[in-house]
């Protein structure tokens, strides 16, 4: 089992993607600003896509700018040493984790071109691209069968890589979809195939590519995500994998509690429990969103592993997340 699990918050980008009332573009900095206090390993800021689309994101530039001035502001704490593990809030001054990276979804080559515009006026970004393990989702959720979805990252994942860029490869449906029910791991691992034929030798053994694999509707029981792993070996589960999961059925926990004992190193979360995929409820009665930071902080705990989260620190993000939620439906 990995030594230290690694977190990465996408309460800015998953969790806030499908609220229907708009996120005022100062919040969404403040909520990362506090996410860095809280250091986390990672984390999913916003996405390039058309604002057409995805309205709430359509501030990406904005809020990544919004983010550089924070950084900037606070660069002499982040060159700092951090405090020792477990240390946080109310035990000296703040220290910003210098390793916390930034990573934003770009879906084609235009969402690439503006990220690549930012990475390259100073601020480093990771980017994450997006297919699905179901033929059926991948058409609804992106218009594009999966074979078009991966020739539309080929158009631009060379430029990535030549620019030094990190990418995150999410498969969607990694247990089961909405309109297929249960998906096969051997599914999974043929559409992981193909991503990683998009990547460089040089960038796979530099550990610059990972594969996240999303329980997109919450539906993984504990055998569940071992039968998905066992399409794996035990050097990508523990290095090239990503567990994304979903708090549907409330069984996230015991799910990622498996999936450590199996060796996942690398888990997604959301603070205050944002997001979560519209398909796993209805407007009415949406169902329990993306497994919150904290409840993964406690297993990973509960199982005697340690992370680098700040949790004084977390308990304030997840906080002002919630905060943010309430206020978008008064």
């Amino acid at each position: 089992m990995a030594e230290i699990i690694r977190i990465t918050d996408v309460a800015p980008r998953d969790g806030l993607q499908n609220e229907q009332g708009i996120v005022p573009t100062e919040d969404k900095v403040r909520l990362i600003d506090l996410l860095l206090r809280a250091k986390v390993d990672e984390i999913e800021a916003t996405s390039f896509v058309s604002p057409k689309w995805i309205p709430q994101l359509a501030d990406a530039e904005d809020v990544l700018a919004g983010v550089r001035k924070t950084i900037d502001a606070i660069q002499p704490a982040l060159t700092s040493p951090p405090l020792p593990l477990g240390e946080g809030a109310g035990s000296g001054p703040t220290h910003f984790a210098p390793a916390t990276t930034l990573s934003v979804l770009v879906p084609n080559a235009r969402g690439f071109e503006r990220a690549l515009a930012i990475h390259r006026a100073g601020l480093p970004l990771k980017i994450a691209v997006f297919t699905a393990a179901s033929e059926t989702f991948s058409q609804k959720n992106t218009n594009a069968t999966i074979t078009e979805t991966i020739e539309r990252f080929n158009q631009f994942l060379p430029a990535a890589f030549d620019e030094g860029m990190d990418v995150r490869m999410y498969i969607s449906c990694a247990v089961a979809c909405p309109f297929e029910g249960a998906i096969a791991p051997d599914n999974v691992r043929a559409v992981a195939d193909q991503l990683l034929a998009l990547a460089p030798t040089s960038a796979l053994n530099d550990g610059r590519v990972e594969i996240d694999l999303g329980d997109t509707i919450g539906a993984a029981q504990p055998a569940d995500i071992a039968a998905l792993l066992s399409a794996f070996t035990p050097t990508e589960i523990e290095q090239l994998l990503v567990l994304h999961l979903h708090d549907t059925k409330h069984c996230a926990a015991d799910c990622a509690r498996t999936a450590i004992e199996l060796g996942v190193g690398s888990f997604d979360a959301s603070a205050g429990g944002l997001g979560g995929c519209p398909y796993a409820g209805t407007p009415d009665n949406p169902a329990p969103g993306n497994i919150a930071t904290s409840t993964l902080l406690d297993t990973i705990e509960a199982m005697g592993m340690e992370t680098n989260v700040d949790r004084a620190a977390l308990n304030g993000a997840s906080a002002f997340a919630r905060s943010i939620i309430e206020k978008a439906h008064p």
